[in-house]
């Protein structure tokens, strides 16, 4: 199983280095501006929760999909996943459209109400008003780059995030700086980027290589089949769209207590944080379509090692980063931005909001495990229960206590991982472990 999800997981992994380079280079190249680089960088910032939001729909359709792809796969009922790919590609199109339409129409009042400021609204503006175009792009570019991984196709799924990074790399500079356009350069270059890499998924996907096609006559919409998709893929929209809520509580609550200095902390505690989660996300979405395919074929054992391997690999890298984060915390700050003030105060913030990073790896872990083996319910519950439950009331309300101030927002943080990775994944042991071992020991399971 380790040869397996490996095989899956490594061109993840390294898909979702490069994707740290796509999504953290414009941050980058904006916090070294050579005018007003700390309110373009806190700007920008504002526009994460709108970013992940989008985002959160393709794992509604995209990671929704896969995995009931990948057990019709490993049940050999390659017309019901190539139904599951087709429906799902298009509620991505269709929902890419009307997001663009509902973000456009209430940009002003949205942002304000993340925490903007009269002094970073300018910026966010001009960033969003480009960026939204590429939106259809993003939608098709990850949700069906994960039908891509579904088909066993893993370093061909790591090709269309290297290829949009690449792009991404190469017109920042010019965008930027060599044409002098800021904030709307990087979301210039962006939209092209992601483009690049709508274009390259559906390309491989109508081609001869898949081993099942987008075909139109797969097209028309299957509601009940899509209700399936739905159920399942909510956990992962839940769990983004909480992670916006989060992002929108905290810079609300920041502006409050610390003004726009601190809501730039926060983008770049959330950027490094990205830098750190996405290859732990690459790590449990290589396993869950391996997971999954041994689910549905009833080799229950090899699930539980699957399991086990995907654990203890996600445990010791999100240890080792606690480890580095907390030691050098400034490091990470000057990364994005150099600015002196930003620097001083978020070196402590950033080692308060690393506290408990390492507990993360069961809360990914268990919610990869209820995602492959479509458990809906127990992924989209755990997924409220960490953000929804703990951190945005925590947030909200530990600056009033114990003198904490902007202390209690970044102490929202581990205390969530703490109660919400122990509590995801001692359940998962206690029912989901516990039926693949009965199922496992009855006679008629193969071993």
């Amino acid at each position: 199983m380790w040869r397996n999800i490996l095989t899956m997981a490594v061109p993840l992994i390294l898909a979702q280095a490069v994707q740290v380079l796509y999504n953290v280079v414009d941050r980058v190249y904006i916090g070294h501006l050579p005018a007003d680089a700390a309110l373009a960088f806190t700007g920008i910032g504002l526009t994460f929760p709108i970013v992940n939001i989008i985002s959160a729909f393709t794992n509604l359709f995209g990671a929704g999909g896969a995995p009931l792809c990948s057990i019709a796969r490993g049940k050999g009922d390659i017309p019901r996943a190539r139904r599951i790919m087709c429906n799902c590609f298009v509620m991505l199109m269709a929902t890419g459209f009307v997001l663009m339409a509902v973000c456009y129409l209430g940009m002003k009042p949205i942002l304000y109400l993340f925490g903007a400021s009269d002094a970073t609204w300018p910026f966010a503006r001009d960033y969003l008003y480009i960026y939204l175009l590429g939106t259809p792009f993003v939608m098709v570019g990850l949700g069906m780059n994960s039908f891509v991984n579904a088909q066993g196709f893993g370093r061909m799924g790591m090709m269309t995030v290297a290829l949009g990074a690449l792009v991404n790399l190469i017109l920042d500079p010019i965008f930027i700086f060599g044409f002098n356009m800021g904030v709307q350069g990087a979301a210039l270059a962006t939209i092209l980027s992601q483009a690049v890499s709508a274009v390259w998924v559906v390309r491989f996907l109508t081609g001869p290589k898949a081993l099942f096609t987008l075909r139109r006559a797969d097209m028309t919409p299957d509601w009940p089949l899509l209700g399936q998709v739905t159920a399942l893929g909510v956990s992962g929209f839940v769990m983004a769209v909480t992670n916006s809520l989060t992002q929108i509580a905290c810079n609300a609550t920041l502006q409050t207590w610390g003004g726009d200095v601190y809501v730039g902390i926060m983008t770049v505690i959330n950027s490094v944080r990205e830098l750190f989660t996405l290859p732990v996300h690459g790590l449990t979405q290589g396993a869950q379509p391996v997971l999954s395919y041994n689910y549905g074929a009833g080799k229950y054992r090899r699930v539980r090692k699957g399991i086990v391997f995907m654990t203890v690999s996600c445990f010791a890298f999100t240890s080792l980063v606690w480890l580095v984060t907390i030691t050098k915390p400034a490091l990470f700050i000057h990364l994005f931005n150099s600015d002196e003030q930003l620097v001083t105060l978020g070196a402590p913030a950033l080692t308060l909001f690393f506290q408990g990073f390492f507990m993360m790896s069961f809360q990914f872990s268990g919610q990869a495990v209820y995602v492959a083996l479509n458990r809906p319910r127990s992924a989209v519950f755990f997924s409220l229960l960490r953000k929804a439950v703990i951190v945005v009331p925590l947030t909200l309300a530990l600056p009033h206590f114990f003198g904490l101030g902007v202390n209690g927002v970044f102490l929202a943080e581990p205390i969530s991982n703490y109660i919400g990775g122990a509590a995801c994944y001692i359940t998962m042991l206690l029912t989901v472990w516990r039926d693949l071992k009965k199922a496992d020991a009855a006679p008629e399971v193969a071993k």
